[in-house]
């Protein structure tokens, strides 16, 4: 019995540091950059590809993702929201154009080039992610389902 707790123990300090190993290869200027943007994030879980860096965090009681290249400039910052948090236009377009399907999944996509909205929608036999443009929304993916 001894043996198998001091096991468990050794197994949970191993598991514990390595979660933090993902920390120390992302790089100081965009833990910098990060550190400067979102002073109050907490919950912060780093994810490093070899294209970009992304953090997982908590901000004011909301769950955000930003992506940031290897010189530490932000591309872009993601969020899941509420139909109610789209703007009117794309709310009544969604109600108007989509009846008779429901919302699986819908986040809203910040950078330089403005903010888009993605919205997957689905029914019995459809499921479609649908993208947002101007105050319209186009079909970004459509699959058939079994």
């Amino acid at each position: 019995m001894k043996r198998f707790l001091i096991t468990l123990t050794v197994l949970f300090s191993l598991i514990s540091m390595s979660s933090f190993a993902s920390d120390s290869k992302v790089d100081s200027r965009v833990l910098k950059s990060f550190e400067t943007s979102f002073k109050n994030a907490t919950e912060v879980d780093w994810t490093v590809t070899n294209n970009f860096y992304k953090a997982k965090f908590s901000l004011n009681g909301q769950y955000v993702a930003a992506y940031f290249d290897a010189s530490g400039n932000m591309i872009a910052i993601t969020r899941n929201i509420s139909s109610t948090q789209l703007p009117i236009s794309l709310q009544t377009n969604l109600k108007n154009n989509y009846e008779g399907f429901w919302i699986s999944d819908l986040f809203e996509v910040a950078n330089e080039e403005g903010t888009t909205y993605y919205v997957t929608v689905e029914n019995a036999d459809t499921k479609l992610i649908l993208k947002s443009s101007n105050s319209d929304w186009v079909t970004y993916q459509k699959e058939r389902k079994s």
